[in-house]
């Protein structure tokens, strides 16, 4: 009798799952290290933490969670359209801003088709195209910045979608609005366009993408409350694109794919803008204090539009190891092809004083 495991789908193989940053908690048991004296700087997550406005709908949502969600996120959805000056329909929410890509996958690719993505550009675009059976083609990014005029030129027939992530994850790098303008004029109908824009809030100048969806271009905008609004446990993002779009998105989801409590906070948090600039204003002194002490360290580094930096340390997998045995969690980059570098998240600044000190102490022990 044959394997169940030979029916799986033969592109599967060889398929590396996403590897997320080392939780605190585990790195204190595997480590015998005490979790207060562990400081993570490896998942780009807030250092603030919500806001409080936030954490208060949510404790009061918390009292509600018998009864199921609401399964169409009336309140969020309205809230996200009012704030951008959209459509409530054209609004889709999802379990983490992944879940958009998982759904347009869903949506829109069979096994052949093809997605166009930058070389150095989030791993989970071309794991989810992998999923569906399509190809993913990796376009070169000179200096870590998206070509998109390359991206263009890689459009086929059996292209199905370009993911533009701007700010991109783990470079930190921009496209401006004259470089997408000129490959959106390029862009075939039979292409659906993903901006990611999970870092766009710490940008004070960012492209307006928006004015495509106002077009009626086949266009997704994917947003996250995850960064700037420091709401990464909760898993809670959202999707704005044109109404036929969100309606297939629709479709795609799961029910009730986002909890009561996610819904509250995100709601909080979006009004909230003194804690969002608040977090910006952490985000960039204490990005200007990475980067000014890895120039001075002789450092290689990219720099960042977002509240990470990348930076070249020789052996990251090891310069990792070492930083974790003293208590501080960075991302090696192996798995984006970056073997020589790490990225190391915007933290308060104890926390980026603390890994800067340790960095120096590990690669004069190297």
């Amino acid at each position: 009798m044959s394997s169940v495991l030979s029916q799986a789908h033969p592109w599967l193989d060889g398929l590396v799952a996403y590897d997320p940053g080392k939780p605190i908690e585990e790195t204190a048991r595997e480590l015998g290290l005490d979790p207060a004296d562990i400081i993570k700087l490896a998942s780009n997550e807030n250092p603030l933490g919500p806001s409080p406005k936030a954490i208060a709908a949510m404790k009061e949502a918390a009292e509600g969670v018998h009864i199921y969600p609401d399964g169409g996120g009336y309140k969020l959805r309205t809230a996200i359209a009012e704030k951008f000056g959209l459509d409530r329909g054209q609004v889709v929410i999802s379990n983490g801003s992944n879940e958009i890509i998982e759904l347009i996958g869903h949506g829109f690719l069979n096994p052949g088709d093809e997605v166009v993505a930058a070389e150095h550009a989030f791993v989970v675009y071309k794991l989810m195209a992998t999923l569906f059976g399509a190809e993913t083609i990796e376009v070169p990014d000179p200096d870590f910045v998206h070509d998109l005029d390359a991206m263009a030129a890689a459009i086929t027939p059996r292209t199905r979608m370009v993911f533009v992530a701007n700010p991109n994850n783990p470079t930190g790098t921009m496209v401006d609005g004259a470089a997408i303008d000129r490959f959106m004029a390029r862009v075939p109908d039979h292409v659906v366009v993903i901006f990611d824009e999970a870092y766009h809030e710490f940008v004070p100048d960012a492209p307006d993408t928006l004015k495509y969806l106002r077009e009626g271009r086949n266009v997704v905008v994917m947003r996250t409350f995850s960064k700037i609004q420091g709401l990464a446990g909760l898993r809670i993002g959202f999707g704005l694109t044109t109404l036929e779009i969100a309606s297939v998105l629709q479709k795609c989801r799961q029910p009730f794919n986002t909890n009561s409590i996610a819904q509250a906070g995100a709601v909080a948090g979006l009004l909230d803008e003194e804690h969002q600039q608040r977090t910006r204003e952490l985000n960039d002194e204490g990005r200007a204090y990475l980067e000014r002490s890895f120039a001075e360290m002789g450092l290689e580094y990219v720099p960042s539009h977002a509240n990470f930096v990348l930076v070249k340390v020789g052996d990251g997998d090891a310069v990792f190891q070492a930083m974790l045995r003293r208590g501080v969690i960075i991302r090696a980059m192996r798995g984006y092809k970056l073997p020589e570098w790490v990225r190391i998240s915007v933290g308060t600044m104890p926390q980026n004083e603390r890994c800067v000190a340790t960095l120096k102490e590990v690669l004069a022990a190297s």
